[in-house]
C-alpha cells in the first residue's frame, strides 16, 4: 500500500515541488504575526519543501540522493535555531548561503530534466513554472546575504525581523523578474544594485530559453 502510494506521488513530484514553492513564497499572504511565523510556520516551510523535492531526485545511492538528504537536515534545522542565534550576525549569512546552495541544486536538477526529453507534457509545465519560482528563492536568499551583512543595502526593505526581510525580498525579487519595478524597493550599494540587474537579466534569459524549449518540444511531438 505503502509503495503505491509512494508510487503516485512519484508521478506528481513537480505537482507537489510548485505546491511547496507556492506556499514557502507567498504564505505571509494570510499571516499577521511575523513571529509566529519565524518560530512555526518557517521550519514547517522547509519540511514541505523537503518533502516536495524527494522525488525530484533519482538513485537511491547516487551522490545528489545523499547530499540532498544530508543538507535538507541542515537546511531545515537552521530556522528552528534562530530564536536562539538572532543575535549572531554570521548565523544568517550561514543560514542563508545554505538555502541559496539548495534551491540551486533543485534548479539545476530540473533543468537537466527540462532539457533532457524531446516531447512536452504536464511535468514538463510544472517543471517549467517550478524553475521560475526556484529563481525567485535562489535570489531571495542571495540578495539576503547582503542585507544582512549591511542593512543599509536596499532602501524600503522592513528590518524589523527576519520574516519581514524575507517577505519584502520575496516581493522585490519576484517584480525584478516580471519587470514590473514599482520603486518601492531599491538596492543601495553597488553591490546589490549589480547583483539585481543581474537578476533580472536572468530572469528574462530563462524565459527566452523556456519558451524556445518549449516550442522545439511541442513541435517535435507534433
Amino acid at each position: 500500500m505503502s509503495e503505491l502510494i509512494l508510487e503516485k506521488l512519484g508521478k506528481r513530484k513537480y505537482e507537489l515541488l510548485f505546491f511547496a514553492l507556492i506556499q514557502h513564497l507567498f504564505i505571509g499572504v494570510f499571516l499577521t504575526d511575523l513571529t509566529f511565523y519565524t518560530r512555526v510556520i518557517w521550519p514547517v516551510n522547509m519540511l514541505l519543501l523537503g518533502l516536495g523535492s524527494i522525488f525530484i531526485f533519482t538513485g537511491k545511492h547516487s551522490w545528489k540522493h545523499w547530499f540532498r538528504n544530508i543538507h535538507f537536515i541542515i537546511v531545515l534545522l537552521l530556522p528552528i535555531g534562530i530564536p536562539f542565534f538572532k543575535d549572531i550576525s554570521w548565523y544568517f549569512a550561514f543560514l542563508n548561503i545554505n538555502y541559496v546552495i539548495f534551491f540551486a541544486f533543485l534548479f539545476l536538477e530540473l533543468l537537466r530534466f527540462l532539457l533532457k526529453p524531446g516531447y512536452i507534457n504536464s511535468d514538463i509545465i510544472s517543471a517549467s513554472v517550478c524553475g521560475y519560482f526556484l529563481l525567485i528563492e535562489i535570489s531571495t536568499f542571495l540578495l539576503q546575504i547582503f542585507e544582512y551583512h549591511d542593512f543599509n543595502s536596499f532602501k524600503g526593505i522592513d528590518i524589523s525581523s527576519p520574516a519581514s526581510i524575507f517577505t519584502d525580498l520575496v516581493y522585490f525579487c519576484s517584480i525584478t523578474f516580471t519587470s514590473i519595478g514599482f520603486g518601492d524597493i531599491t538596492p543601495n550599494t553597488h553591490i546589490t544594485k549589480l547583483i539585481t540587474a543581474f537578476i533580472g537579466i536572468g530572469g528574462q534569459f530563462y524565459t527566452v530559453v523556456l519558451v524556445g524549449i518549449l516550442i522545439s518540444k511541442f513541435s517535435s511531438k507534433n
